[in-house]
């Protein structure tokens, strides 16, 4: 598979702020996946970043531990050729965030906590053209199994008017409708029991409908200005106008699955579509389809500031995707778990650079 010409060759010279960066904290998230492609590889985008020309760089990390950040930049510098990576529109790229919420949850339903954080149901099929039935909506992967053969699946206001109800699905509950929704948008959360665990659960599968935001249903009713939708912006609206949740929530028709995960190391996200821990302020989720996971992304965003940095200039390892993510230059940033980690997420909406580090050996005579 060719290199796309959406990557224009660089030099780490062309990359603002690469000196001054953190490149072991990057290093240390790269290396995770390259423990983990021992089990199984990644698959390669279709922008031809051949997962196999990572084998050098990923044998290397596995048997070093850099002592400095110097030497985790020159690392970097020896396997990899910086590239631009152009948006679709001509312009900048994009850059939005993602967190892991923390919320307290229950492992029996109780008086207070009556909202439901679902298993996989047995029903629910993985679809592809192999088994897609002709006239369902290309975009489906997921559907649900019947005796005359794949549907699809229950959407997520029939699910929460009770579709699965009496299936045994429920992980724990929590109290309150718009933070479980918020927990479907991350795919994951950290749950305080009342038993006194701390557990998480992560993403298992999804209803396979289209997502559609609610700042963007807002927006459009008037309700919220465009440049004014944040997480934050978001959830006071809906605190003003309960009578109005299901209204808007129902119009985005995806829902999320989860399964319990343990949480190993404090200090990590949870493991995501790149099957490694997410590593605050490092991991990024790419489009999978265009992206290879385990890529190291420069990115510069000159407008965001949320995480401490001004400007925002830092190498992000692709470690996770999301159905909102799409495109060449369009990335979601990882804040970390908590409430901490949700100011800082829901407010990054920013213009951004790309700048996507390309084993040397695809570079050779590609660009020439």
């Amino acid at each position: 598979m060719p290199l796309s010409s959406t990557f224009s060759e660089k030099t780490f010279g062309d990359l603002p702020g690469w000196a001054e960066d953190d490149h072991l904290t990057a290093f240390a998230a790269f290396k995770r996946s390259a423990l983990h492609v021992l089990t199984k590889p990644y698959r390669t985008g279709s922008l031809g970043v051949d997962f196999n020309a990572f084998a050098e760089a990923y044998a290397e990390a596995r048997s070093v531990s850099p002592a400095n950040r110097l030497e985790a930049r020159s690392f970097f510098e020896r396997h990899f050729v910086p590239t631009l990576v152009a948006a679709e529109n001509g312009g900048a790229g994009l850059v939005t965030g993602f967190y892991e919420p923390e919320v307290e949850a229950s492992p029996v339903k109780t008086e207070r906590f009556v909202v439901p954080l679902l298993s996989r149901p047995a029903d629910l099929i993985d679809i592809d053209e192999k088994n897609r039935p002709a006239g369902m909506d290309p975009y489906l992967a997921f559907a649900r199994e019947t005796p005359a053969g794949p549907v699809e699946y229950f959407d997520r206001g029939a699910i929460e008017r009770g579709a699965l109800a009496g299936r045994k699905l429920e992980i724990a509950w929590v109290a309150d409708k718009v933070d479980a929704f918020f927990i479907h948008v991350q795919g994951a959360a950290r749950l305080k029991m009342t038993d006194g665990r701390l557990c998480r659960v992560t993403y298992a599968a999804k209803s396979g409908q289209r997502f559609t935001g609610p700042g963007k249903i807002l927006s459009e009713l008037g309700e919220i200005p465009l440049a004014k939708v944040t997480m934050q912006s978001i959830r006071a609206w809906f605190k003003a106008h309960p009578d109005r949740v299901d209204e808007i929530l129902w119009q985005n028709r995806s829902y999320i699955f989860f399964r319990e995960a343990p949480v190993e190391d404090a200090e990590l996200g949870p493991i995501a579509a790149a099957k490694v821990p997410l590593t605050p302020g490092r991991s990024v989720a790419v489009d999978r389809l265009l992206h290879t996971f385990g890529t190291p992304f420069y990115i510069d965003a000159p407008t965001l500031t949320a995480f401490g940095q001004k400007p925002f200039r830092r190498l992000m390892i692709a470690q996770d995707t999301g159905s909102a993510i799409t495109g060449p230059a369009r990335g979601d940033l990882f804040a970390g778990s908590g409430d901490a980690a949700g100011e800082i997420a829901g407010v990054v909406r920013n213009a951004a650079d790309f700048h996507a580090l390309i084993p040397r050996g695809l570079i050779n005579g590609r660009f020439r």
